[in-house]
């Protein structure tokens, strides 16, 4: 599971109307305690795509689209501000392998204003890379090494397309990866990756002598430094630092490298990633620490693995936002926090990592609704398919009367993704996390169970279930949280099919119970998830195909979210993600069999991970990883 974001801190972000009715209503009809008439300030550009945050900063209010996953940003109408955008792009960030692996490198960071749009053809592709897996296989004598982190790009097939570097690898006992930001590297004093010019740094060096007690690897590059080497057997290798932008209207650091890991001679302390959302790595000594994942959205670094089975972290997925000016005018909020859009009278306040909601007018009647992270699909060997994670659990509240705040939101990660190689082994999927608002009595969405991976094994309890592998029973729904006034939502993952014939079971959704293994040893589609309510279906925000707005597509419109993955199959296909004809709602889909991997769910949208089809006896495959969850709070501007 990625650490939490703090993207979505108290910022200065309009709240209190849609800032050009604000301006009408306060300086051309004599409202406000002023009967100066000014002309209606000129709009920007008229676009569509990811989510919506509209803010000032000073007299100038601005309009950012903010894409976590892949997806189209549309220009649908000139403005009188210019024709052209500010871009940041993040890449994905880079794993790191076990056994005193160096840090991965953050993803590549670039940006720039002055990149020109236009209504012809008016339609540009947004690619939001995903980090790197972590490895879990290296031991002595042998060398591992995390993934490269996926490239993110603005605008591809158009003139001047900004593409981003995924971060490099963190290494045990070679050469970091290169990348947006190199890789550290491990030890027996091997060096660090190179980072591209212009979008990052080098990985640190690792030190020691190779053996397995005195091994300090070295820190993962980050967008502003590059990461530390490790001094032998005295000072474990950091990340390097991101950068900060407050692009999106909230102040956040991208592109921290991951931590280095150490061997037991400095004990089981963990290294510090880069500010920047770059993972922690891991140390050995009487506990063993493994790497920690880099944050989601970020482009952040996996910490390096402590000894075997000290896993290595994954890299944190990249971010690409989009953002122009649309007005000029000065105002006060009402409340503040997240990213703020406006839709048919409402004022909608967007969560996609956690931070403050703070109403400073109040109190003000919302409307709530808050998506746990989903589990992780299962990674199977052989004779088995790897069951899938199930959607975590939805929150909703018709109506709460919130007084002055600030109240804490916090928003759940995705369970990680599971690798296995060389069989015969067998991993269940992790649950993701609770989301929550603290309002002060604490509303809590449950995190979605993981799938299980083993022969005669139960799907996990969650928000909703993870799936069973064969003859096992799909996880029920967790217990619903106290919640006043509100309703959760969860159902059971699917059953695993019959032994020597079935596929995984599929996880449940919000919507319906994960489906079962069939045969001919198919994995059991995923359960289907729901519509977000109609306050929260703004137009601007809809998602294309690929996602990049507010949940998913579905069988009847946009806004689906929380469908559970799909289980994997043995000798057929694998399920679908929130139902037949998907994917859904943003769950993964299961592999098929002979080494195919299962899917991850779409970030933001709580979807389960698809599971792993059966697995090789020489090689590797890697399960999906839950999406996380969001929370959205609404009222009358």
């Amino acid at each position: 599971m990625g650490a939490r974001s703090s993207r979505n801190t108290t910022q200065n972000n309009r709240s209190d109307g849609h800032l050009l009715e604000y301006f009408r209503n306060t300086f051309v009809r004599g409202g406000g305690g002023t009967n100066y008439v000014a002309p209606i300030p000129p709009p920007g550009l008229t676009a569509t795509g990811g989510v919506i945050s509209d803010y000032t900063s000073g007299p100038a209010v601005y309009r950012a689209h903010v894409f976590t996953s892949s997806g189209t940003f549309s220009v649908t109408a000139p403005g009188s501000y210019g024709d052209t955008v500010e871009y940041l792009v993040v890449a994905g960030g880079g794993g790191a392998s076990s056994y005193y692996s160096g840090g991965g490198g953050a993803g590549g960071f670039r940006t720039a204003p002055g990149f020109p749009v236009s209504t012809s053809p008016g339609s540009y592709a947004v690619i939001v890379g995903a980090g790197g897996a972590g490895n879990a296989t290296a031991t002595l004598p042998s060398s591992g090494i995390g993934a490269n982190g996926i490239d993110s790009v603005f605008a591809p097939g158009y003139p001047g397309v900004v593409t981003s570097t995924g971060g490099g690898g963190g290494a045990s006992r070679q050469t970091g990866g290169a990348g947006g930001s190199g890789g550290g590297g491990g030890n027996a004093n091997t060096s660090g990756g190179a980072g591209t010019p212009g979008q990052g740094n080098s990985g640190g060096n690792g030190n020691g002598t190779g053996g397995a007690s005195d091994v300090v690897a070295g820190g993962g590059g980050g967008a502003t430094a590059a990461g530390t080497s490790g001094v032998y057997n005295t000072t474990r290798g950091v990340g390097g630092a991101g950068t900060p932008s407050s692009i999106t209207g909230i102040t956040t650091h991208y592109a921290g490298g991951g931590g280095g890991g150490a061997s037991d001679s400095l004990g089981s302390v963990r290294t510090s990633g880069g500010s920047g959302g770059g993972g922690s790595g891991g140390g050995s000594g009487p506990t063993i620490y493994p790497g920690l994942d880099g944050t989601y959205s970020t482009g952040g670094g996996g910490g390096g693995g402590g000894e075997v089975p000290g896993t290595g972290g994954s890299g944190g997925s990249g971010i690409v936002v989009v953002r122009y000016q649309i007005a000029s005018l000065t105002a006060t909020a009402k409340a503040t926090g997240g990213l703020i859009s406006f839709y048919s009278g409402k004022t909608i306040h967007t969560f996609l990592g956690s931070g403050d909601f703070n109403v400073t007018t109040g109190p003000v009647t919302a409307e709530m609704v808050i998506v746990a992270g989903g589990g992780s699909g299962a990674a199977a060997y052989g004779s088995w398919a790897g069951a899938a994670g199930g959607a975590g659990g939805v929150v909703y509240h018709p109506g709460i009367s919130i007084a002055n705040g600030p109240y804490t939101v916090t928003v759940g990660g995705g369970g990680a993704s599971k690798t296995f190689a060389n069989g015969p082994t067998y991993f269940f999927g992790d649950p993701g996390t609770d989301s929550s608002v603290s309002l002060p009595t604490t509303y809590t969405a449950t995190a979605g169970g993981g799938g299980a991976g083993d022969s005669d094994y139960n799907g996990l309890t969650g928000g909703s279930g993870g799936g069973a592998s064969y003859t096992g029973t799909g996880g029920p729904a967790a217990q619903p949280a106290t919640n006043p006034g509100a309703t959760e939502y969860g159902n059971a993952g699917g059953n695993g099919g019959n032994r020597g014939a079935g596929g995984g079971g599929g996880g449940g959704g919000i919507g319906q119970n994960g489906g079962p293994g069939n045969p001919p040893a198919t994995g059991g589609d995923g359960g289907a998830g729901i519509q977000l309510p109609a306050t929260f279906r703004n137009p601007v925000s809809s998602p294309s195909p690929t996602g990049g707005g507010l949940g998913m597509p579905g069988p009847s419109g946009s806004y689906w979210i929380a469908g559970g993955g799909g289980g994997g199959g043995k000798i057929a296909s694998g399920g679908i993600g929130g139902g037949p004809g998907g994917p859904y709602a943003g769950g993964g889909s299961g592999g098929g069999p002979d080494t195919s991997p299962g899917s991850s769910a779409i970030m933001n949208t709580g979807g389960g991970g698809g599971g792993t089809g059966s697995g090789p006896s020489v090689g590797s495959v890697t399960s999906g990883s839950g999406g996380s969850g969001i929370v959205i709070i609404a009222y009358p501007s």
